[in-house]
């Protein structure tokens, strides 16, 4: 292991935990209400017909024919991103890409995927899907009507990556239940949020998952989006009641598909603690593994080859698991 010795933060990234204390966290216990809150929201946006609308972007690929992609989520939120499709081979898998905190300004056309429709879908107030009045940086979108659950902004980015499953499946009907998601910090998050109430979704892969664990999101100093909140709480107190019914890691212990996690040693945005109370949660199976960085959102000697061995595991991963089969077989 490289962990950084040397950084710039006022604080440790490490959080002063080893590898054996972070795999040894146990994520939260659900609230009440938990799962009914999250199987209205999914039970509404399946209603929700996306009406994809496509036109030929301005972005070209020998490997892939590049598409500007539009599609109706709920409260009429538009959102924008990208659809790649191979331009050699035909379509028998589906994925949906989350970013991270950054937003998206292009999709990735480096992912280890063979005859896949790709989406890039941009999380409602970002990038592509912009909106008033939804904050388009990370310090006010985290904040975004944050004390009314059914209206808080991270609830229907969830909504929105369901909805993206729902328009691969209008455009491609043939692929139901071989479609996975992949994201990474926010995305990561998101991800662990919306996979478990979505059977549609077979296969997931989390980078350095955001939003687990929040009572120890709240008080780990960062320089990631929980900054904001932090500085919210104290003057709204009650912050964490709201904010438990959107905890990653009580989500991800939901899980039943075969996932591919990468969490953490160091990392000042996300901190570790709170990568594995996400990766930890997800119960065990011979389909399951977590991958371990050096760390997260910081350059470090030997990222390159991390990186690399990363996206080798996850095209093993890709091809390993058929559709249908449970990640607790």
């Amino acid at each position: 292991m490289t962990i950084p010795k040397t950084h710039p933060f006022p604080f440790d990234p490490t959080y002063g935990m080893t590898l054996d204390t972070l795999r040894a966290i146990v994520p939260p216990e659900a609230p009440p209400g938990f799962d009914a809150f999250w199987q209205k929201r999914y039970k509404r946006a399946l209603a929700i017909d996306p009406q994809p609308a496509l036109r030929k972007s301005n972005l070209t690929h020998p490997a892939w024919q590049v598409l500007d992609i539009t599609y109706t989520s709920t409260d009429e939120v538009t959102i924008g991103g990208w659809l790649l499709l191979p331009r050699d081979a035909p379509v028998r898998r589906g994925l949906v890409v989350g970013h991270g905190y950054g937003g998206r300004d292009a999709p990735d056309f480096d992912l280890p995927v063979e005859q896949t429709a790709i989406l890039f879908p941009c999380a409602r107030g970002m990038s592509r899907s912009a909106q008033a009045p939804i904050p388009p940086e990370a310090p006010g979108h985290v904040l975004h009507n944050i004390d009314s659950p059914d209206d808080y902004v991270i609830g229907g980015c969830v909504e929105d990556i369901w909805i993206a499953v729902s328009t691969l499946q209008a455009l491609y009907p043939w692929l139901a239940n071989r479609i996975g998601y992949i994201g990474g910090s926010f995305g990561g998050g998101l991800g662990a949020l919306a996979i478990p109430f979505d059977n549609r979704i077979d296969r997931g892969h989390l980078i350095v998952p955001s939003f687990g664990d929040r009572k120890q999101w709240l008080t780990l100093p960062t320089v990631g989006s929980a900054d904001s909140v932090q500085t919210y709480q104290k003057t709204h107190p009650d912050v964490l009641g709201h904010l438990r019914l959107f905890d990653a890691a009580t989500a991800a212990s939901r899980i039943t598909v075969p996932m591919l996690v990468a969490a953490a040693l160091f990392d000042p945005a996300v901190a570790p603690p709170c990568q594995f109370a996400v990766a930890n949660a997800v119960p065990p199976s011979k389909y399951n593994e977590i991958f371990i960085l050096d760390a997260g959102h910081f350059d470090y000697p030997g990222m390159t080859e991390q990186n690399f061995a990363l996206r080798e595991k996850l095209r093993g991963f890709l091809k390993l698991h058929e559709p249908g089969i449970s990640a607790l077989a």
